[in-house]
């Protein structure tokens, strides 16, 4: 039986952080809501008790049935979870007087507690509370402190239960992975056995058991999480599985070409379509960037119905759902925005009668990455920048015609590739080129120009919530804003976009 650490969620801004750490760790996690009932199993090992923006004092704070936990498995409170776990049970919980934001030092480090052993003295941690543990209950027993909170850390007597104030899994807590491996491995008991090779040998079992002889149908968008989904569902049917793969005529200079032959290199059945002359004849006149969405969204849904009525004896439709998707659907706080119709088909498994399966939904985005490695899924998929469901049609600014089109797929090539040659392209999270709908004036050679403007963008970030402007060489902008004006007919000007999320967003539509 595979072994489950479970986290309850309160609404923390960190709890997916918490459950890649303990993935990090070889350790199988499920994120649930603090209110969901029956997740507490024969195979559940530990529990740990998420942050939450609430107070433990609100009127309305989250509250938990712990009776089947606490005192019978290990349990650690974070946070949120730690001030619940004094709150209810005898201790109070108050204001802080020196509300900790951030940065703060562990002392009176109680080295011999089988949570905090070989942690240091001076331990650097992150704070993010504006509640303090004013009372302890009779039986708790403080472990360590901060300058200004004196339970930062406790354990209760006679039960595998800790609490501690502070975040053990952002980057900033130094010695934080320590303190979650002796959580999940000393106390819990974990064996770390929950890795790539595993994960794909337990889920090529499971898929073959479920889909049987059956046929399924997966659309592939040339990015990871489809590209993944496609092999590890090929290696549990092989033939059983069909593609598609739509060019909307929005896709990447060549990109459909070099992403069809990466496919069949790798033994897929992948039927490739060809729509670009439907999308822009769809497209033309279009200006508002949320109908162009909508547009490329029902045609792409047509275009893949059309295709898939073909198919005989479908049963099944494969979607490469991820697991911060599954989170976000469930989260403490209420069902969160639908998934954008256009990455997973809508309505298609109504109309055809299909059911849904999700081989990556219980994987993060570096695990779905991991798993793709170990599936032998080429390097030049696995590192591929995220790329907009709707293509270039959303970073071309107005209206999207077929000259629009070639040129920022010009201008995009030239970048893209200058990241490459570079040795920068890894060191960027997503990267790209938007086609203004202004014009302005320029000279070349003796003439004068009146032609487009671009603008490059490249961020950093880890899941795309939050971004920074990445600080490309000055020689390497000078060099690729040389390469596009005198390369790409139609463009006279270049700016780069120095902008971070919040508040601008990635995307400029």
């Amino acid at each position: 039986m595979q072994q489950k650490i479970i986290i309850l969620d309160f609404g923390s801004q960190y709890t997916q952080l918490i459950a890649r750490r303990v993935r990090e760790l070889n350790v199988y996690c499920e994120i649930h809501p603090y209110n969901k009932k029956g997740v507490i199993d024969d195979s559940v090992v530990g529990v740990i008790l998420s942050g939450s923006p609430s107070s433990v004092r609100d009127e309305n704070a989250p509250q938990v049935d712990l009776s089947n936990i606490k005192g019978k498995l290990p349990l650690l409170g974070v946070c949120y979870g730690a001030q619940y776990l004094a709150h209810n049970f005898g201790g109070e919980v108050g204001r802080s007087d020196a509300r900790e934001y951030g940065r703060a030092m562990l002392t009176k480090v109680r080295g011999e507690n089988s949570l905090i052993k070989d942690v240091s003295e001076c331990s650097q941690v992150w704070m993010s509370h504006g509640d303090t543990i004013v009372k302890l209950p009779d039986n708790y027993v403080i472990i360590a402190s901060t300058e200004d909170v004196p339970v930062a850390a406790y354990h209760i007597e006679g039960e595998q239960t800790w609490g501690i104030q502070f975040h053990p899994e952002v980057y900033h807590s130094t010695e934080g992975t320590l303190i979650l491996k002796h959580f999940l491995v000393d106390i819990c008991g974990c064996r770390q056995d929950w890795t790539a090779a595993s994960y794909v040998e337990t889920s090529v079992r499971e898929l073959k058991e479920k889909l049987g002889d059956d046929k399924v149908l997966l659309g592939l968008s040339g990015g990871v999480d489809s590209s993944v989904a496609a092999m590890l569902l090929h290696r549990a049917i092989g033939g059983n599985l069909v593609c598609i793969f739509v060019d909307m005529g929005l896709l990447r200079k060549d990109e459909f070409e070099s992403v069809m032959e990466s496919y069949q290199g790798m033994g897929l059945n992948v039927i490739g379509v060809r729509a670009g002359d439907k999308f822009l004849a769809d497209l033309r006149g279009v200006t508002d960037p949320e109908r162009k969405r909508k547009i490329i969204g029902r045609d792409f849904i047509e275009v893949f119905d059309a295709e898939a009525i073909k198919l005989k004896d479908i049963k099944w439709l494969a979607q490469g759902t991820i697991y911060p998707d599954v989170i976000e659907s469930i989260s403490s706080g209420g069902p969160s925005v639908t998934i954008k119709s256009h990455h997973n088909v809508g309505g298609l498994p109504e109309k055809m009668n299909l059911k849904i399966v999700e081989p990556l939904r219980l994987l993060f985005k570096d695990e779905v990455r991991r798993i793709g490695r170990e599936l032998e899924v080429p390097e030049k998929i696995l590192s591929r920048h995220p790329f907009p469901g709707p293509g270039l049609g959303i970073r071309i600014l107005g209206e999207v015609t077929a000259e629009r089109v070639r040129i920022l797929q010009e201008a995009d090539k030239i970048f893209i590739d200058g990241l490459r040659e570079w040795d920068l392209y890894n060191k960027v999270w997503q990267a790209g080129v938007m086609l203004l709908p202004v014009q302005s004036v320029g000279v070349m050679g003796d003439e004068r120009t009146y032609e487009s403007c671009v603008a490059l963008r490249a961020v950093a970030s880890t899941d795309g919530m939050t971004a920074d402007w990445v600080h490309l060489p000055y020689e390497f902008l000078a060099k690729v804003s040389n390469d596009i004006i005198n390369k790409v007919r139609g463009i006279n000007r270049v700016v780069y976009d120095i902008s971070s999320k919040p508040p601008a967003t990635i995307e400029w539509e």
